[in-house]
């Protein structure tokens, strides 16, 4: 009788009742766009905002008891002061805010600085006041400008996000207001193949984020999305991920109109103490005038937006050169030096070993336009320069990875056409997924016999620059990597630590028209050998072990480039520095007696104390909470902003009357030159929550397949 009634039920009628179907159907899609809002939460309210705000302008994240967005309120400029002393370069820059709104607001500004930059001073001017900035631990200075919001008192907080970006927070700016921060920063200025530069960029890319969005639990605690709340701990469109669980506090909303850009007014007193051949701007038009010799003033001609990075180059006479300058500064008792040393490289191109390239090729959104062609140039350019005893891939990504060849390829003409053929047809398009790539290029099979050597290019638009990072230490083995940067404002900070970890050199490429020189540049350091094992020791092995040196370890020099230090406790007149050269042993002596005296030298000192920990961290796996401990301990006594110390500036009168509310206010970021919107957030920022929808839907479909089913049997 059971299975009488069991073989009933297999032969009923397979059709369902349509209202029932449809029933089903509604509350299965019903369920999806509450799934679905909550992954786009952040990007619906971006997009409600409206059209007619402009770039550069603060705005609204929300709407006012009337339901009405408030009025724009925009970012008046930035002013840029520059004074170059020789190799350090003293930085201030003027954010200027006005308030045309009838609220009482906060201002919020994410925005980019050089990856190095020493941040140690935050002043904010109200009218004819000026309030100095303090610094704390980050947690403690966030406490303590929460505490002056709320009683209604003028306060400002300048925060780290990256090495290369910086938030600022200005609260209780009244109606009508003006408000200007003042931030200063130290450098020590780049130097390479007889150049000296500087590079200041001025907007940030949108970055790619990926991973899985995280949550927000009641108890502040975070676990992946399960149709939660999302967690956005910042202002930013993106939400958190278990990859960059800061998220959204690097993606500032993008303005792509490029209607009305945050205008940049820039001058730089230029005093590099030697007579200079020539200055030039590689992207920017600018004046200078000559003061005496060796000695400029510089200034934009016309007005700047700030879309792209901007790069100053100076070449002295080629006659003055020099070996080794040496800068130092006297500070609470401690003796602190800069020194760059230039290493007399020869060119013998004769000497280099059979290599093994990898390519890696950034084809995600992010690099459509001008940044692809300037990368396949770069590529093409690169593969006609092999040799037959030479062997290469090629490993290009986008949302996935792929090699263009099962295995490694002589550098045949045959190969080497095909080759070039096959990078002619690629195009950019998708997400930014460089974690399969590395992997794929540092696990490809390797011809030990040959000098391995990966060149990347890319724009760097990651917000996992971490997860990145310990790859390389953990899987670069023998291998040389060399990162190469695309397009108007790239991720300098990510390619330098990429290429530091990677044993390699960096450089970079903002237009089409440097294709050619730039990589030239690179082919000498690739052919040419490195400078390795470098030392720098005292008169015996007591002063030796009481200096503090960094970068530590000592890098690799390539053809061109100096050896750029800080030190802290030289006590002897001379500096022996020794190295391995091409099989034989390189050394000479310095004399630290007579040298110039700069204000500064100390702060880059803990700055590049600060790098060495951070990369220290990744390379050997050193205890993060030891490193967290030396970090805020260097940037409380040098007064340094980091990843774990924030400046924060209070006025200590209140301002807002007691029940007036405050409403936050955002910057939007200008879209960087060349960059196409479309394709940025179609295939790259946001392809993060796109393939958390992706699997959304298909477990909607899943789930309606299952509920038919039953309907079948029933």
């Amino acid at each position: 009788m059971k299975d009488d009634n069991r073989k009933n039920i297999t032969t009923k009628e397979s059709s369902i009742d349509p209202a029932k179907a449809l029933m089903i159907l509604y509350l299965s899609l019903v369920a999806l766009s509450v799934l679905a809002g909550a992954l786009d939460a952040k990007a619906a309210i971006l997009k409600s905002l409206p059209e007619e705000l402009e770039q550069g302008q603060l705005y609204l994240i929300g709407k006012s008891e009337s339901g009405e967005y408030l009025q724009s309120s925009p970012l008046q400029k930035e002013v840029v002061r520059m004074s170059v002393s020789g190799i350090i370069n003293r930085v201030k820059i003027e954010q200027h805010f006005l308030n045309t709104s009838d609220r009482w607001v906060e201002a919020v500004y994410a925005f980019p600085l050089p990856e190095e930059s020493a941040v140690d001073r935050l002043r904010l001017r109200i009218g004819e006041r000026e309030i100095v900035g303090i610094i704390e631990e980050k947690k403690e200075a966030q406490k303590t400008y929460q505490q002056a919001k709320q009683k209604g008192q003028k306060a400002s907080l300048l925060v780290q996000r990256r090495p290369n970006i910086f938030t600022t927070k200005i609260a209780n700016i009244a109606p009508g207001e003006r408000i200007v921060t003042i931030i200063e920063y130290q450098q020590n200025v780049h130097y390479d193949n007889g150049v000296f530069s500087l590079r200041f960029p001025m907007v940030i890319f949108p970055r790619y984020i990926p991973g899985t969005p995280l949550l927000e639990e009641e108890n502040g605690a975070m676990g992946v999305a399960d149709g939660q709340t999302l967690s956005f701990t910042g202002e930013g469109w993106a939400a958190n991920t278990d990859s960059v669980p800061d998220a959204s506090t690097i993606t500032p909303p993008v303005d792509t109109t490029g209607e009305n850009p945050i205008p940049v007014e820039l001058s730089i007193d230029l005093a590099a103490g030697i007579p200079l051949q020539q200055i030039n701007s590689l992207y920017h038009g600018i004046k200078k005038e000559q003061v005496e010799k060796g000695h400029y003033q510089i200034s934009f001609t016309g007005e700047v937006k700030a879309d792209r990075d901007f790069v100053l180059q100076w070449r002295p006479q080629t006659t003055l050169l020099t070996q080794a300058a040496l800068f130092s500064e006297k500070k609470k008792g401690e003796n602190y030096s800069l020194l760059m040393v230039m290493p007399p490289h020869k060119e013998d191109v004769s000497k280099t070993p059979p290599r093994e390239m990898i390519f890696v090729l950034d084809i995600s959104g992010s690099m459509a336009g001008p940044s692809i062609h300037q990368a396949k140039e770069a590529v093409k350019l690169a593969l006609q320069r092999l040799k037959p005893k030479d062997s290469f891939n090629i490993v290009v990504f986008n949302n996935e990875a792929r090699k263009l060849f099962v295995n490694p390829k002589t550098g045949s003409k045959e190969n080497i056409t095909q080759a070039l053929l096959m990078v002619d047809a690629l195009q950019a398009d998708g997400g930014t997924e460089m974690h399969p790539a590395l992997t794929l290029a540092l696990g490809e099979n390797k011809e030990h016999h040959k000098l391995r050597q990966i060149v990347f290019l890319t724009d760097g638009a990651v917000g996992n620059e971490q997860e990145l990072t310990e790859l390389i230490a953990s899987k670069l083995g023998d291998s040389r990597l060399f990162t190469v940067g695309i397009g108007s404002a790239p991720n300098t900070w990510f390619m330098h630590q990429a290429a530091t970890l990677g044993r390699g050199s960096h450089l970079y490429i903002g237009n089409i028209n440097e294709v050619q020189k730039k990589m030239g540049e690179l082919f000498r350091k690739l052919e040419n050998p490195a400078l390795c094992n470098i030392k720098i020791t005292g008169g015996d092995a007591a002063s030796t072990s009481s200096m503090e040196i960094f970068p530590s370890p000592l890098p690799d020099l390539y053809y061109g480039e100096p050896l750029f230090v800080a030190i802290k406790g030289i006590k002897d007149r001379t500096l022996q520095l020794e190295g391995d050269f091409a099989g034989q042993k390189w050394q000479t002596t310095l004399s630290t007696e007579k040298h110039p005296a700069r204000k500064g030298v100390a702060t880059l000192w803990a700055r590049k104390k600060i790098h060495s920990l951070q990369t220290a961290a990744a390379l050997y796996g050193k205890d993060r909470q030891k490193v967290q401990q030396l970090i805020t301990e260097l940037g409380l006594r040098h007064h340094l902003v980091t990843d774990y110390t924030s400046l924060v500036a209070i006025d200590k009168n209140n301002s807002r009357p007691a029940g007036e509310n405050i409403e936050k206010k955002v910057v939007k970021s200008p879209l960087p030159a060349g960059a196409q919107a479309k394709m940025i957030f179609a295939g790259t920022a946001r392809s993060g929550t796109a393939s958390q929808m992706l699997l959304l839907i298909g477990a909607a479909l899943l789930f309606i397949a299952t509920l038919l089913l039953r309907c079948k049997v029933r």
